[in-house]
């Protein structure tokens, strides 16, 4: 059991890749703090994580919200006393189509979403890591805004790309303190955000073709990487932007 005796919170838990980590960590032995908003998805999750004999917390609110940053640390630390891994996976499409149509508003709810709700989630989750000892912080970025650029999707792009600046800042500066720092971005998922962004059987079937392996991910899979970075399988990593793409990022053809 990689995850055996550790903490864990993952935000954006309630479906796609969040929902397959939860599930995974839960069966490595993680006890975990779930957030999303949907609170009846959460009670579902951790239902389900309960009957397998795992622990864990939902914890419903808007990672947008700093208090409720705040609030999902000091659930770990008084349930459990300590903080070991925290995984930011909450994410928004608002923003997208052709950017000269892209109100301000969605501008600022993708950015609020995607990114500032990650550096609030570290800024508030950092210390408790610090305080447990080396500990896992780890963003979901994306190869989109990265490594290929699509277009209609300058905010969400935007966004994703600046969590690899932050993932980098955050891993200089606490990596001598023992905080290993990382972010995932993996390629084309099977996820209710893929399947809104892409609207059609054929959208999605193009996207596969994009990829070298001419298939898109299961959340299972992405998970599995996740479980990577957040174990000590990956102890000598930090400020990582690491591909788990299907060859998205090197496919020409």
């Amino acid at each position: 059991m990689k995850l055996k005796g550790k903490v864990a919170i993952i935000t954006g838990a309630s479906s796609g890749i969040g929902r397959a980590a939860a599930i995974l960590f839960a069966q490595e032995g993680a006890k975990l703090v779930l957030a999303a908003r949907g609170r009846e998805r959460l009670d579902q999750l951790a239902s389900e994580i309960h009957t397998q004999g795992s622990e864990a917390i939902r914890v419903a609110g808007d990672v947008r919200d700093e208090s409720f940053a705040q609030e999902l640390v000091e659930t770990a630390q008084r349930q459990w006393g300590r903080l070991d891994i925290a995984f930011n996976n909450a994410a928004t499409l608002a923003g997208g189509g052709p950017t000269t149509q892209v109100s301000q508003e969605d501008w600022r709810t993708a950015v609020d979403t995607n990114l500032t709700s990650a550096f609030l989630s570290a800024k508030h989750q950092i210390p408790a890591l610090l305080e447990a000892g080396q500990g896992s912080l780890i963003f979901t970025s994306s190869f989109v805004g990265h490594t290929v650029g699509f277009p209609g999707t300058a905010a969400y792009a935007a966004t994703k790309a600046g969590l690899v600046g932050l993932t980098q800042a955050l891993a200089a500066e606490f990596g001598p303190r023992g905080l290993r720092v990382n972010a995932l971005l993996p390629g084309g998922t099977d996820t209710p955000m893929a399947r809104e962004m892409n609207g059609t059987a054929e959208a999605m079937a193009h996207v596969a073709s994009l990829h070298a392996l001419k298939r898109i991910a299961r959340p299972e899979e992405i998970a599995q990487a996740a479980l990577f970075l957040a174990s000590d399988a990956s102890s000598f990593m930090t400020g990582a932007a690491m591909l788990v793409d299907g060859g998205v990022s090197i496919t020409r053809s």
